[in-house]
């Protein structure tokens, strides 16, 4: 046996001769870590950054009765692509968050995680103020299509920051943990939105107001973005060593300092030593072909549950004959349940294997969603909402963990973003096809559609997806 120093990472490890090139990776020193503030810290950083995104994607809900009202936008739709239809408001965001993570995401791999995160956030904060400003159906969409580019990037480069960051023990509760604050947004937007919307103030609509709040409070992010490193993974996966065992050294000494205690031996696993350069073409090789077939299903089809009642549930109320101010009211108390499921799955997201919690959860949403369609009682209305928005929110920081699972570093944000964008297509048409089932249907046959969707989810993912929960993310990789 010999003692060889571990490739500019600072640690040494007694080795025998034939691993001569064994070296103690980032991977290896995360995942031995034990819980600690800073690196909660860390994710609550990430997490406000997140915020942003769920508020913008729950907006629209909100802000639709106002856009009725004014004359801007229609609940249905003249053709299938009609643009004075509130469904091309809907797509225009999803139809910017598919460009987004399609074709910019792979950016984080190339430029970092931070950076990419700081940028993205930026980019959406001016993009949306402007469309607060605009007043025809064609500006605004123009608008919500510039801005839904950089929640796209972000959303992407968050995921992967997260999973790049926390020990594979708690990979699960830290994405609960996530997306437990993202969420909380969500009731925020439907409180801001019940008090603005049906009023003006300074000469603006209520409605405009909603959007402003929610393109300045990304400004604030940027200025706390200076708490938060650089992923040591993507540092080491880049070749830069150095900058890798600084920022590793100090996680260290912090967890450390928080224990009182040494650290645990980091120990090496299959697949952590890898190369340093990747390409979009591996999630089409035989290790990664399954997977990528699978998610892109997956992502076709879920956006049709998650967004089809999220972002239409005001219009299906008022569908049903709810007025305005009940309607809001009635979206309100969802939206209070939006964090709870994820409150509720921090317990056990580590305990179940992720692929399970997909699935059951989607099984949950399309039960759900055909008794909501037959409540005539505010109670009953409420009930079945508030369960569909625990589900929808239990299935999202699991998916949103799972995708972070399946690839390796080296490409874990360009094939993340690949197969996430499917999601962002699928919600462009699946809005118009929702108006369409909704005009010819009425809420009974949108949810027909959304129940059909879920059962697909939970037979393609529970029957052929890999397991993940509680295994180091290079292992999972190969």
């Amino acid at each position: 046996m010999r003692s060889h120093r571990t490739g500019g990472l600072g640690l040494q490890q007694e080795t025998p001769s034939r691993a001569a090139g064994t070296r103690i990776t980032v991977a290896a020193r995360l995942d031995r870590l034990p819980k600690s503030r800073y690196i909660r810290k860390l994710i609550v950083l990430l997490s406000l950054g997140a915020c942003f995104e769920f508020y913008d994607l729950f907006f629209s809900a909100y802000i639709a009765p106002a856009f009725y009202s004014s004359g801007i936008f229609k609940p249905t739709t003249k053709g299938f692509l009609g643009i004075e239809g509130f469904a091309s408001f809907v797509a225009a965001l999803f139809a910017g968050l598919f460009v987004g993570t399609l074709v910019f995401s792979p950016v984080a791999d190339r430029f970092g995680r931070r950076a990419i995160f700081s940028f993205s956030l930026l980019w959406y904060s001016v993009c949306t103020f402007l469309m607060a400003l605009q007043s025809t159906p064609a500006a605004i969409n123009l608008w919500r299509f510039l801005a839904g580019i950089g929640l796209g990037v972000e959303m992407i480069t968050i995921g992967v920051f997260v999973s790049e960051l926390v020990p594979k023990e708690i990979r699960g509760e830290a994405f609960a943990f996530n997306q437990f604050l993202s969420f909380s947004a969500v009731p925020i937007a439907a409180l801001i939105s019940a008090v603005l919307v049906p009023r003006r103030l300074l000469g603006l609509d209520g409605w405009r107001w909603v959007v402003i709040i929610g393109a300045s409070g990304a400004i604030f992010v940027w200025f706390i973005r200076r708490a938060i490193p650089e992923s040591p993974r993507w540092l080491e996966q880049q070749g830069r060593t150095e900058e890798a065992d600084r920022i590793m050294q100090e996680i260290e000494q912090r967890v450390r300092s928080e224990s009182g205690a040494e650290l645990p031996e980091p120990k090496l696993v299959e697949g952590d030593v890898y190369p340093a350069r990747g390409s979009l073409r591996e999630i089409w090789n035989k290790t990664y072909r399954a997977r990528t077939v699978l998610l892109i299903i997956f992502h076709v089809l879920q956006p049709i549950g998650y967004y089809g009642f999220a972002s239409w549930v005001p219009t299906l109320l008022i569908a049903e004959g709810v007025n305005v101010m009940r309607s809001l009211q009635y979206t309100f108390v969802m939206a209070l349940a939006s964090p709870l499921g994820p409150v509720v799955g921090k317990a056990f997201a580590d305990v179940f294997e992720r692929k399970w919690q997909i699935a059951w959860s989607a099984l949950a949403i399309a039960a759900c969603g055909l008794l909501f369609a037959q409540q005539r009682t505010a109670a009953g209305v409420m009930l079945f909402g508030v369960l569909i928005t625990l589900s929808s929110n239990w299935m999202s920081f699991s998916f949103h963990t799972y995708q972070s699972e399946l690839y390796p570093t080296r490409i874990r944000a360009r094939a993340v973003g690949f197969v996430y964008s499917w999601s962002r297509l699928s919600t462009v048409f699946s809005s118009f096809l929702i108006a369409l089932f909704l005009r010819n249907y009425g809420s009974v046959g949108v949810f027909i559609f959304i129940a059909c969707s879920m059962l697909i989810v939970f037979a393609v993912i529970g029957g052929l997806g890999p397991r993940t929960t509680r295994r180091r993310l290079e292992e999972i990789a190969q």
